[in-house]
């Protein structure tokens, strides 16, 4: 099946100080970690930037680069405007996420292939869960089934660009899935397959790649 990847790297960066889809590592910008593994599994790849960096992301090998919105569901959307109509799987990363693997890319991808609607890496919640007001614990939640889902998230092409069509936010493209009745499949996720938020999460990574 025809699958292209939309890499998502348009936010501002407020809890980081500065876009960190373009700090460093390793010696290429973060986000380049993010466009190698999605091009293992990909025929092309779009990627989405913040406007005033779409010409200088134009170097880093993504097939089509697009500025993106003021919400990442605007982004997504943007992204998904230039994959192309023959395209049957579309996955969304983060570009943010560096070291999700080739093999995790290709386990979404599989499901899919093999029957799924959707499908998204998930790791099982080792800390207990509370929820806070005003600075007061006013319940523990019950962990059991309770996972902590990343990206790469894959989807029937169809179905995404529907689940968008309703122009709704969601901190995930599943999320929009799950409001349109698809059923999404859950793989392994992967411990390394961190989030760089704040500068210490770009410090964690560096160490991973150092090792």
């Amino acid at each position: 099946m025809r699958v292209w990847t939309v890499v998502v790297a348009a936010g501002t960066g407020e809890r980081f100080g500065g876009p960190k889809q373009f700090a460093m590592l390793g010696g290429r910008p973060l986000v380049a970690w993010a466009l190698d593994a999605a091009r293992s599994v990909s025929a092309g790849v779009v990627l989405v930037v913040p406007a005033e960096h779409q010409g200088a992301a134009g170097g880093l090998g993504a097939d089509a680069v697009v500025a993106g919105g003021p919400t990442r569901s605007d982004s997504v959307r943007a992204g998904l405007a230039a994959v192309p109509d023959d395209a049957e799987i579309v996955v969304v990363h983060d570009g943010a996420r560096p070291l999700a693997t080739s093999s995790l890319f290709r386990a979404v991808v599989g499901a899919v292939e093999d029957g799924a609607e959707a499908a998204v890496p998930a790791l099982a919640v080792a800390d207990t869960l509370k929820i806070v007001e005003d600075g007061t614990v006013t319940a523990t939640l019950e962990r059991t089934g309770v996972v902590a889902v990343q990206t790469p998230q894959a989807f029937r092409a169809d179905l995404l660009r529907r689940a968008h069509r309703s122009r709704a936010d969601a901190t995930d493209d599943a999320a929009l899935a799950e409001a349109v009745g698809a059923t999404v499949r859950v793989v392994p996720g992967e411990p390394a397959n961190v989030k760089v938020t704040t500068p210490a999460d770009l410090e964690l990574v560096q160490g991973m790649v150092s090792r």
